[in-house]
């Protein structure tokens, strides 16, 4: 009977080399907890600002988005919530594509969806970020006041 190393059970059976790559599996998996646990607070807040705050849901007009998105507070807010969250959707439809589809099925899916995940995220931004409450004239004072005091 011959005496060989046998490897630890739990050793790395991968060599050196692999062992040292990104993981994106590891990384998605992480990803997707974190942001799933961060969207709950940020989503609650947005609802309870929006809709339980203001009292009534149908004070909701374009005065109020514009009131909202003067302060830098509720655009960061909003912007954390839209990356957040498409990311994670984003990364949740890659899942279920290396999941199901295969060969160059799978190849197209996952081009088209990061594309369309770029595109939206650029777009969402720009929404954010460009958002001009002073754009036409209008009769509500609170809006009124903020377009004076620009």
């Amino acid at each position: 009977m011959s005496t060989q190393n046998i490897a630890a059970p739990r050793s790395p059976y991968l060599s050196h080399r692999k062992r040292n790559r990104f993981n994106i599996e590891k990384w998605g998996w992480i990803y997707m907890r974190v942001s799933g646990f961060l969207l709950v607070f940020l989503i609650f807040g947005h609802l309870f600002y929006n809709l339980i705050f203001p009292g009534k849901v149908s004070i909701l007009d374009w005065a109020f988005v514009a009131g909202k998105f003067s302060d830098p507070l509720w655009m960061w807010w909003d912007g954390a919530m839209l990356w957040l969250a498409l990311i994670h959707g984003a990364n949740g439809m890659r899942t279920l594509v290396n999941d199901y589809a295969h060969g160059r099925f799978r190849s197209v899916l996952l081009w088209a969806l990061g594309i369309t995940t770029v595109v939206l995220l650029v777009l969402g931004t720009l929404v954010l970020t460009t958002f001009d409450p002073c754009l036409g004239p209008t009769d509500n004072a609170e809006l009124i006041a903020i377009c004076a005091a620009q």
